[in-house]
């Protein structure tokens, strides 16, 4: 029995010796020292033994169980460092190379605009309302002052979902549905910023575009009211010297109506080839509230007045940026976006 054991322990100083992984290594451990291994099997011959020579074989037995967990102790820690080293030699990092560019995202032209806009008007006592892009007739042309037989309907080629359902052509009816919600109490100061659809596509109409909207109800408000906010916008959103010119005009739910313009920021109202040579560049359209908006919303318009403007905001950032189409605005070209 002692021969044997000798014979195990040289057996598994060779074969841990030539064990070239951790796995290897614990396939000889469980082999020789696991509960079914080789030294248990050898062990369990003592039995047989003298009562003098089993003290001496279990001693023997200890001692080689010992040698071999010292072994393979030692040849583990000598794995893992031939493995760290390997590692560390096959994954290093050349710190002189170029780091990988991170590309810096931006805001979109129109979404500065938009909050140049909302913020002139937060600092006048506006606040931001909003509602659906998919509306009714009712509120997209009828409360507005636009039967379904009105000609000005054909100006707003519209997309229809059903006959009574379409996509909003503008954000008026915000202004309808804020008014419901809010009468009789005054006063009403909102701007509606939103999506609108209509069926328009080349270098300066696009069928979605992004428009703001204005709305103020309350007593004793004038067209100089009107006149002097946009004023006070224009210059505020290009420049200290931009000068307003009011035209009139005619819109269903304004009365009465008025183009505004603004004298032309690439030439300051000299004329040049962007403002056609007339030195004004035309922005948006305004008017006094029409007294049946008014009825229809739930206000006495023998008691309130009230204006309103409409914008649309690639109109702005185009002559803010000197953009001469507005399909650039949504095509998502970086040689474009990165510009801002």
């Amino acid at each position: 029995m002692k021969d044997k054991l000798h014979e195990l322990g040289a057996r598994a100083r060779e074969e841990m010796a030539e064990a070239g992984s951790p796995e290897e290594l614990d396939e000889i451990r469980i082999r020789f020292l696991g509960k079914k291994g080789e030294l248990t099997r050898i062990l369990r011959g003592m039995g047989g033994l003298s009562a003098e020579e089993r003290p001496r074989v279990g001693k023997m037995a200890n001692e080689i169980r010992a040698a071999i967990e010292k072994e393979l102790t030692a040849k583990s820690a000598i794995l893992k460092k031939l493995i760290k080293e390997q590692m560390l030699h096959n994954e290093k990092i050349d710190v002189t190379l170029p780091g990988t560019v991170v590309w810096r995202g931006g805001r979109h032209p129109l979404n500065i605009v938009l909050e140049e806009i909302e913020n002139i008007f937060l600092g006048l006592g506006y606040t931001i309302a909003e509602g659906p892009e998919i509306e009714t007739d009712y509120y997209n042309f009828e409360a507005l002052n636009l039967p379904k037989d009105h000609p000005a309907r054909d100006m707003q080629d519209t997309f229809f979902i059903s006959n009574e359902i379409l996509l909003r052509t503008q954000t008026s009816p915000v202004q309808v549905r804020t008014m419901e919600k809010t009468a009789p109490k005054l006063p009403v100061k909102i701007i509606a910023p939103g999506k609108v659809y209509r069926r328009d596509d080349d270098a300066t109409h696009s069928p979605m575009f992004n428009q703001v909207e204005g709305l103020a109800v309350d007593q004793r408000i004038t067209f100089s009211d009107l006149k002097g906010t946009l004023a006070y916008f224009a210059r505020e959103m290009f420049g200290k010297k931009t000068k307003t010119r009011f035209r009139p005009s005619y819109f269903p739910f304004t009365e009465p109506s008025a183009e505004v313009d603004v004298s032309c920021v690439i030439c300051g109202g000299t004329g040049c080839r962007v403002c056609s040579h007339t030195g004004w560049l035309e922005i948006l359209g305004a008017g006094m509230v029409h007294p049946r908006v008014l009825e229809v919303s739930g206000y006495n318009s023998e008691d309130v007045t009230g204006f309103a403007f409409g914008m649309g905001i690639e109109r702005i950032t185009m002559l803010k940026y000197g953009i001469d189409d507005m399909r650039l605005l949504f095509e998502n070209d970086l040689r474009f976006l990165q510009q801002f």
